[in-house]
């Protein structure tokens, strides 16, 4: 039974393991900006240093993948908005995959994951990555001593696919953005947008209707939507449709954060658009029509002062990256 719990955000792994006692969770505080009622973390995997520390090993270590040539840092490098600077990450076979590697910024606060929401869970994701397989981990990690030695501390048996699984989503919950210029303007501080940006914030919530999909603290209100991309194509991706089957889902994608928006380009699902400049000229456009083209996708007629502003805005929801969070591990 998965439920809504407080957050809980690493600071420093050293720090807080010698704050809390072996096992123990803990709740130090969330970056400004960030809700605590909208952490998502399962039952069955509360977050503690220890835990935290082992699955930042497994996250940013190739011999978790069945070639030994990519880690999951491979496809989300912290000094990319942890997101894939490729249009298309490669595989662990050394070909392209089929769409851009999102962000895993914020995902603290979601359930399902990837652009279709195929996964229910950071876990599921994990456990079910395709490049790995469950002997690899087992015959590789399993026989370093190191990582035995710290499973077996955290999860109490020797080291299991499940387990790496749990570790490496815990790690995951703690790469998070907050405290952005446009937080600190909120909470006071109104030299911290520039007058482009305080323009840009007013046609985000207004004429530009970016608000309508990318609401609240996080930007994003974690829905499907078809907005058009790619559905020009001879045989488009068909999205969230390839989960449900229903057709209602045909071409619709899961709206990402914005946060940090500004450190992560290519954009879109496909890395389509190269710029924040090109994404607001493809909404301005209203997107490519297609008959499951969402009703709030429409014409904006922005003009190039207005476009300018908005991405003025969108800069500003960049964040403060943790360096103890960020930061490659030492690896046995």
């Amino acid at each position: 039974m998965r439920r809504w719990s407080s957050p809980l955000v690493i600071l420093s792994v050293l720090s807080l393991a010698a704050m809390s006692t072996q096992g123990a969770e803990y709740q130090p505080k969330l970056p400004l900006g960030l809700q605590q009622q909208a952490a998502y973390i399962p039952d069955d995997n509360p977050l503690t240093p220890e835990k935290i520390a082992l699955g930042k090993q497994f996250f940013w270590d190739k011999r978790w993948s069945f070639s030994g040539s990519v880690a999951c840092v491979s496809c989300h490098p912290p000094d990319h908005g942890w997101s894939d600077p490729q249009q298309f990450s490669t595989h662990a076979n050394g070909k392209p995959t089929l769409r851009h590697s999102p962000t895993i910024v914020n995902r603290l606060f979601s359930d399902r994951q990837l652009w279709t929401g195929l996964r229910a869970s950071l876990e599921e994701q994990a456990v079910k990555d395709s490049n790995r397989t469950d002997e690899k981990i087992v015959e590789r990690f399993g026989a370093i001593p190191a990582y035995q030695e710290q499973f077996r501390k955290v999860f109490g048996r020797d080291l299991e696919p499940d387990g790496v699984a749990k570790a490496i989503s815990a790690y995951v919950r703690t790469i998070l953005s907050g405290n952005a210029p446009y937080d600190r303007f909120v909470a006071g501080d109104k030299s911290a947008l520039s007058p482009a940006a305080q323009r840009g914030f007013a046609l985000f919530g207004g004429k530009a209707r970016c608000v309508r999909c990318h609401t609240g603290f996080n930007f994003a209100d974690e829905g499907y939507h078809n907005i058009g991309v790619g559905m020009n194509k001879e045989n488009p991706d068909l999205g969230r449709y390839t989960v449900t089957k229903n057709d209602a889902d045909k071409g619709a994608f899961k709206t990402p954060t914005l946060r940090d928006v500004a450190q992560r380009g290519p954009y879109m699902h496909d890395g389509g658009e190269k710029t924040l400049e090109g994404v607001v000229a493809f909404y301005n456009r209203g997107g490519i029509k297609n008959p499951w083209l969402s009703a709030e996708i429409r014409p904006l007629s922005l003009t190039p002062s207005d476009q300018a502003d908005l991405v003025a805005f969108l800069r500003a929801l960049s964040g403060e990256i943790d360096p103890k969070v960020s930061s490659p591990p030492q690896l046995p």
